[in-house]
């Protein structure tokens, strides 16, 4: 299955480290790494935050977003995750593509250089027109927050 094309520019501080790629055939999103220094890595302290370089600039598909997202193994094992939750990288964006992230684990955790910190989703984007209106629409649900719908 083929798509459109990504484009990224590889950045001094990112050279002999890989272009982000899909590990297999069906996965959503592929790894972003730590282009940081061999000697110096990054130790995370439990509550923590910090950002990560990636060394790479890129050119979206016209009409896509990129969507930055943990990697629920550094989550689940270790409790590092993003700073804020999914981060968007739009379309006209040519900057660095850096990641912030959060220990939110019990211990110290080490950010090493190659390392896989983060996951890249493209999505395409749907841009709506704004109205305001008097009313909307009723639905069954009507106003019914958090819970209306039941826990289980």
């Amino acid at each position: 299955m083929s798509g459109p094309t990504l484009s990224f520019l590889q950045l001094p501080h990112a050279d002999g480290l890989a272009l982000p790629s899909y590990q297999t055939d069906g996965a959503a999103g592929m790894d972003l790494l730590a282009a940081i220094a061999v000697d110096k890595p990054v130790t995370l302290q439990p509550g923590m935050r910090t950002v990560i370089p990636t060394g790479l600039q890129m050119a979206l598909p016209q009409g896509h977003e990129g969507q930055v997202r943990a990697r629920s193994g550094l989550a689940i094992k270790h409790g590092i995750t993003l700073t804020n939750s999914v981060g968007t990288i739009d379309e006209d964006y040519r900057g660095e593509v850096m990641v912030g992230l959060i220990n939110l684990g019990q211990e110290a955790f080490e950010i090493t250089r190659g390392m896989r910190i983060a996951q890249l989703i493209i999505m395409p984007v749907t841009r709506v027109t704004v109205a305001r209106v008097t009313t909307l629409p009723e639905t069954l649900r009507g106003a019914g927050g958090f819970g209306s719908t039941g826990f289980e």
